[in-house]
């Protein structure tokens, strides 16, 4: 599915009552790695990156529902050691997150919310990563063109326009996956998963 095809269905699906703000989005990400199937000594690292772009907010007034979908450049950084040995990749993504949110007014100043949906993701950088193990043989990593994940969130709204968030983004499939040769010359499948913690800043126009 393009992501024409998204952004329309989602736009077409609101209702005629339903109030639109658009707006801009930044924050901090910090990437919780799992290796799995590998025999050796890496050890994945979480490290800090950043996204930036623009978001979308739909809220339907009384009933305290809406959605939110935002356009984002995600800066991800995902690290492992070996041996006190250090390698790093930045990753490069073009990220879609759809979310249904419900909305708590607190009072005419603060509202407070919780979201959930999915994240279409695009890798438009490298997709090579050449990582030395602890015999001193290369493993190439290949990461996925595209990924999909799903969110989950909370967070707080100030005067309607200011807003603060935490989402966790869990990994449903692989980021990138090798194979090494193992005992025997057999075939060791390599699985690098991703999910992510993200604080967020949202300025609503």
């Amino acid at each position: 599915m393009s992501l024409a095809v998204i952004v329309a269905a989602f736009t077409f699906a609101l209702p005629s009552q339903a109030q639109v703000k658009f707006g801009i989005k930044a924050g901090l990400n910090v990437n919780s790695v799992s290796l799995k199937d590998l025999q050796s000594n890496i050890k994945a690292d979480n490290k800090t990156g950043f996204f930036a772009g623009v978001t979308a907010d739909v809220t339907i007034p009384l009933a305290g529902l809406g959605a939110d979908a935002s356009l984002l450049y995600d800066n991800k950084v995902i690290g492992v050691t070996e041996n006190r040995a250090e390698a790093n990749k930045t990753l490069h993504y073009v990220d879609l997150p759809i979310n249904l949110k419900y909305t708590i007014g607190l009072s005419s100043l603060a509202s407070v919310y919780i979201a959930t949906g999915p994240q279409f993701s695009w890798n438009v950088g490298d997709r090579n990563w050449k990582l030395s193990n602890y015999q001193g043989f290369t493993e190439d990593w290949e990461l996925k063109k595209s990924e999909f994940s799903w969110n989950v969130g909370a967070g707080v709204t100030v005067l309607s326009h200011l807003r603060v968030g935490y989402n966790y983004n869990i990994g449903i499939g692989n980021t990138a996956e090798t194979t090494v040769l193992g005992v025997g010359n057999q075939a060791i499948k390599g699985k690098l998963k991703n999910n992510t913690h993200q604080i967020s800043l949202t300025y609503l126009f």
